[in-house]
């Protein structure tokens, strides 16, 4: 894995995308700001010396020019002045048996929602099928934290599923799925998105053992791809995860 800097800017670097293999609750007052919220600091925090009536810490998680110069990351403030390596560590230690993968065969602007998600969930990791470049706005920079994988084609995908267990559950509202919100989905589990229009390919239907469906009530006859992958991402959390554990 490559190494970013612990800046608040953007990186202008190729995001970091592994070759097929593994590598990388709020109180009661709701006027009072939740962990992942910004609050009163639009932009981050400052420097630890304004921030805290304490003594600057020395614990190898935290990042000295962070803790000089302020934290302006989109990270949540249990990891306020970490390194990103300390950050990726920690949610390593307990990210879900949830893997989902986003053919990129017409260069898909959802990736980047999709990639934001998978992280916000920990998920294990995120697979690119096809081309390898993607529109990463959306992401937030969050793919710094988010194991990523590419595969040229679905044959790929379907190889890594197999070796590590993975039920491939293919998401796409056509003939023959089954609601999610009926179904009970795999703990080791690939969720498999298609592009927006086309949904999920043929072969990506053949490696699926199931596809699941998104209930739906309006007169658009789909929901956006980024939109989908987030249903159905935590349609696996409500399942699985251990709430108890969320921020």
């Amino acid at each position: 894995m490559s190494s970013y800097p612990n800046t608040g800017e953007p990186n202008t670097d190729e995001p970091r995308i592994d070759e097929p293999k593994m590598h990388a609750a709020a109180g009661d007052d709701a006027d009072t700001p939740g962990p992942t919220e910004w609050g009163e600091h639009p932009h981050g925090v400052g420097s630890w010396e304004l921030e805290h009536d304490a003594p600057i810490p020395d614990d190898p998680h935290y990042d000295p020019q962070l803790l000089a110069d302020g934290d302006r990351r989109n990270v949540v403030d249990a990891y306020r002045y970490w390194t990103r390596e300390a950050i990726v560590a920690d949610i390593d230690s307990r990210r879900h048996p949830l893997h989902v993968a986003i053919e990129n065969f017409g260069h898909d602007s959802n990736i980047g929602t999709v990639v934001r998600t998978a992280n916000a969930f920990a998920a294990a990791a995120v697979h690119i099928v096809g081309r390898r470049r993607w529109n990463r706005r959306g992401a937030m920079v969050t793919d710094r934290y988010q194991h990523l994988v590419h595969h040229p084609d679905l044959d790929g995908v379907a190889a890594f599923a197999r070796e590590h267990g993975l039920t491939v559950v293919a998401v796409d509202n056509t003939p023959g799925s089954v609601p999610i919100e009926t179904v009970d989905l795999p703990r080791d589990c690939l969720l498999l998105f298609g592009q927006e229009g086309p949904g999920v390919t043929d072969q990506g239907h053949a490696a699926a053992a199931m596809t699941v469906s998104i209930a739906q009530f309006g007169s658009t006859r789909s929901i956006n791809a980024g939109v989908a992958a987030g249903v159905a991402m935590h349609a696996w959390i409500r399942q699985h995860a251990d709430l108890g554990r969320a921020w």
